[in-house]
């Protein structure tokens, strides 16, 4: 009940409150809507529709404040420009508080989101044909290309000579071929 009555009190105060005869309002931006405009297309570094925004809620403070036109300065320009510059400050702070906006043709271009599945099956199905190998031949693949290591570090590792390890390497790989002929990029 009391925020019904709070409601109402707001209403009433909102129609009943002054506003700015809309003759002076339309001469007030005749005078200085232009100059308005330049000065906060600066403030928003060139975002015309940002500065038509604020130019438009400037005017609509105005319309709000006739008080603001009743003063005995010579120009409204300074009140409008001090308006005018405090909104745009509220607008950059609020735009700065809150997740930068992003343009739905921004998100065609995100690429999808990596599958693991497929990465999860291809390691399954590796880890199944590396145990069909012998050996000597898993142990020279496994400090290749597992470990990352070069054929001079695999050989020492293993203690064979480096032509050993090229070799076996060589026959491993085509016999991982034959047992995986779906993974085309396996020797690359």
């Amino acid at each position: 009940m009391v925020t019904s009555t709070l409601a109402q009190q707001t209403a009433n105060a909102t129609t009943s409150a002054p506003r700015t005869d809309e003759g002076a309002l339309a001469q007030l931006q005749r005078e200085h809507g232009r100059a308005l405009f330049g000065f906060l297309l600066g403030l928003t570094y060139g975002d015309r529709q940002r500065a038509e925004d604020l130019v438009q809620e400037t005017l609509v403070r105005t319309w709000q404040h006739p008080e603001a036109l009743e003063s005995d300065h010579e120009s409204m320009r300074p009140w409008l420009f001090t308006v005018g510059r405090r909104l745009a400050i509220d607008a950059r702070r609020a735009r700065m508080a809150r997740p930068a906006e992003v343009a739905a043709d921004s998100l065609e271009q995100v690429p999808p989101a990596e599958d693991h599945t497929e990465r999860s099956a291809t390691a399954l199905d590796v880890r199944e044909a590396l145990r069909t190998l012998s050996v000597e031949h898993r142990e020279v693949l496994v400090q290749i290309y597992f470990r990352g290591r070069s054929v001079a570090e695999a050989s020492e590792t293993l203690g064979i000579p480096p032509g050993t390890v090229k070799s076996r390497t060589y026959y491993a790989l085509r016999a991982l071929k034959k047992v995986l002929p779906g993974y085309a990029g396996l020797t690359a």
